[in-house]
């Protein structure tokens, strides 16, 4: 299973659409020359989502802005996610060109003002010194 993208949400990923890095837009369904694409992600309790990926239409000002939308506040809401979160996407290739997404929810924990991942807590455990951001 490969990562395509690791993101800490920020406001407008909360409540709106998750913005994705332009370099990682190669490892998503292709738009074939649409602007719009449904797939379908797998998380870690095996529950199917339809997201829809949109990329803005081509402008020679413009570099190309992949979001996702449709289905993207409903999984929000239903994780409950917030600001500082953390969402990983990953791509397993199934059989010769059939894909398989997963993703998978980090949420946030705030300590003394800090905010820290809850593997960062259970894996690592609390050091001494200043927590950050990842």
């Amino acid at each position: 299973m490969a990562t395509i993208v690791v993101k800490i949400l920020k406001q407008t990923d909360v409540k709106k659409r998750l913005t994705i890095p332009s370099k990682s837009l190669d490892c998503f369904p292709q738009l074939k020359g649409k602007y719009t694409v449904d797939f379908h992600v797998v998380d870690e309790s095996g529950r199917v989502w339809k997201f829809r990926i949109y990329n803005r239409k081509k402008n020679t000002n413009r570099y190309a802005k992949p979001v996702l939308t449709k289905g993207w506040r409903e999984f929000v809401c239903s994780k409950e996610l917030e600001v500082g979160d953390r969402v990983a996407f990953y791509i397993e290739e199934q059989k010769a060109g059939v894909f398989k997404y997963r993703v998978k929810v980090e949420k946030a924990v705030k300590i003394f003002a800090e905010f820290l991942l809850t593997n960062q807590l259970t894996a690592e455990g609390f050091t001494r010194g200043r927590a950050s951001v990842l």
